[in-house]
């Protein structure tokens, strides 16, 4: 079953933006300056985009000098992958059963 994180984190990662931060994530750690120039974000934006991402335990930082890194933190998208193929399992079975309740 989904917990409360899970839908908390598929809340955050509904948005199209932070979507797309994490998906340049999976593919290299960028500091604040290479996402401003990958998605085209207002700096400000983009900021306030990585604190909700930071926050829900999504994303990591690393300081480097005056730089901020992000990183994924891909046990976090493993996990609701885990939860996601759990449900489509489960949907499966059901279909398959012909399982349904019957209307009053």
């Amino acid at each position: 079953m989904l917990t409360s994180v899970d839908t908390d984190v598929i809340r955050v990662l509904a948005d199209p933006l932070r979507m797309r931060i994490v998906t340049l994530l999976a593919h290299e750690t960028l500091c604040t300056t290479h996402l401003v120039a990958e998605t085209g974000a207002k700096q400000t934006n983009l900021s306030n985009h990585l604190r909700v991402l930071r926050e829900a335990g999504i994303v990591d930082t690393e300081p480097c000098g005056r730089f901020t890194y992000y990183r994924l933190r891909p046990e976090v998208v493993a996990a609701l992958a885990g939860q996601f193929t759990e449900l489509a399992a489960e949907a499966r079975a059901t279909a398959e059963a012909g399982r349904k309740r019957a209307c009053p």
